[in-house]
């Protein structure tokens, strides 16, 4: 067993399971990226982490993290104003037409606690199953994209798009756009 340290935790190295890592910028007294210090205790399916080094000075390494604590730590939250006033443009300053979408398939603002309790579930799911896909990268740090499926209320098939999230320390994702296209 190997003792590491990701993101302040100290954890114990059993490689069972996929193969995560944790991002890890040292600071050597040098200037620093920004998207590397975004990145700074990120964690990535090994397979679908973000080019390391990210730039030719980079002191970043991408260290490994046992699949039981990525389990274990990880959570997808979103901000409810993502779905309302966002989402369903319940005061009207959005041009997206999202909200009719939404109501093509039977959902309103009165549903926008369980899309969000259902969105944040089945992204940390497919999080920790790796699937996912990285978006672009930049000074707010990993942007990744996670397709989720939701009954249509009438009850006659499924509707399946894209949610948009970031990558935060220690196993957290955060959600951007709750529909990020089909």
């Amino acid at each position: 067993m190997h003792f590491k340290q990701c993101a302040g935790m100290l954890y114990i190295q059993k490689s069972v399971g996929p193969r995560w890592v944790c991002w890890v910028h040292h600071s050597d007294g040098v200037s620093h990226c920004q998207e590397c210090l975004m990145l700074d205790g990120c964690l990535f399916l090994e397979s679908k982490a973000p080019q390391c080094p990210h730039h030719p000075s980079c002191h970043c390494t991408l260290d490994p993290i046992d699949y039981a604590i990525v389990q274990r730590i990880a959570s997808a939250d979103s901000d409810y104003s993502k779905f309302d006033p966002y989402l369903f443009n319940t005061q009207g300053k959005y041009t997206h037409s999202k909200e009719k979408l939404f109501a093509s398939w039977g959902y309103f603002v009165e549903d926008a606690r369980w899309l969000q309790a259902e969105m944040e579930r089945q992204a940390r799911e497919k999080y920790l199953m790796g699937d996912y896909k990285l978006g672009r990268l930049d000074q707010w740090g990993q942007h990744i994209n996670i397709r989720v499926e939701i009954p249509k209320r009438n009850g006659i098939g499924n509707v399946s798009f894209t949610t948009g999230w970031m990558v935060c320390p220690d196993g957290q994702i955060k959600l951007n756009t709750p529909y990020g296209g089909k």
